[in-house]
């Protein structure tokens, strides 16, 4: 017949008690890192990928449409200048 030590029982019950306010604890903790990460991250006005993104295709149109002008330019003003050759 086995008999059960209270102490052990007791010391076993301890332990569990123990390991589950770990678990909340570490929970909790987490938690708070995450919302404090996020309030820092907003207040330094960080953009998100889409918005980036969306800005460098503007940037990249931009330069193709003054690459465009600036040829456009040049083959007017190559037009209107008189040949200086005669």
């Amino acid at each position: 017949m086995q008999t059960r030590n209270k102490i052990l029982d007791d010391l076993s019950q301890l332990m569990t008690n123990a390991m589950g306010v770990a678990q909340g604890a570490r929970t909790e903790a987490e938690t708070a890192f995450k919302g404090m990460i996020d309030r820092w991250l907003a207040d330094r006005d960080f953009v998100t990928r889409e918005e980036f993104d969306a800005v460098r295709a503007m940037a990249q149109k931009a330069r193709e449409e003054n690459a465009a002008l600036a040829a456009r330019i040049a083959a007017l003003e190559a037009v209107a200048k008189p040949d200086s050759k005669g």
